[in-house]
């Protein structure tokens, strides 16, 4: 996966050293986003996720891939299992949440992972782990985190869609 047709996202036009700031930009865009939809809990269709669904699922996006990333500095090629995403949405009541404890909580783990991503050298950059999705294949931590700036400016712009509006903004 290098591109993503749908958003427009390409994966090698994000350089290491932007990828920090980027994670930052992304997650400072949801609260205007998730307030630009009427009802962030409602769901357009029965298998489209909410904007507040998709913003618990950004969240997690940024917890699990910091837990990997840790993972690929203590491991040589770890096996990154599934995250169960949308066990997830059913399991931690994604809907029930309190919209505004979401974005703090997205904002803060985003600015942990981009912490943490910023810190690390070429040679840490080209690390591997066996990333699960979309098929089982070895991917560098330069990868994972373009991955994880892909995630959050995709669902992004999912939620602006649930709004009416259609700009990913930065994708």
């Amino acid at each position: 996966m290098d591109r993503c047709d749908e958003c427009l996202f390409v994966y090698s036009a994000l350089g290491s050293g932007d990828l920090p700031q980027r994670l930052r930009d992304v997650a400072a865009q949801y609260p205007a986003a998730l307030r630009g939809v009427p009802d962030p809990r409602r769901r357009p269709a029965p298998e489209v996720w909410s904007p507040l669904e998709y913003a618990c699922h950004v969240r997690d996006v940024f917890r699990v891939q910091r837990e990997r990333l840790a993972l690929a500095l203590r491991v040589d090629e770890p096996e990154f299992h599934p995250m169960g995403r949308d066990e997830l949405v059913i399991t931690e009541r994604y809907n029930a949440q309190d919209p505004q404890v979401v974005l703090a909580d997205l904002a803060a783990a985003a600015d942990g992972f981009a912490a943490r991503f910023g810190a690390l050298g070429e040679v840490e950059l080209a690390r591997t782990g066996v990333y699960p999705w979309p098929q089982r294949e070895a991917r560098t931590l330069r990868w994972l985190g373009r991955h994880t700036v892909h995630e959050a400016e995709h669902h992004l712009l999912d939620i602006r869609r649930a709004g009416g509006a259609g700009t990913a903004g930065g994708a």
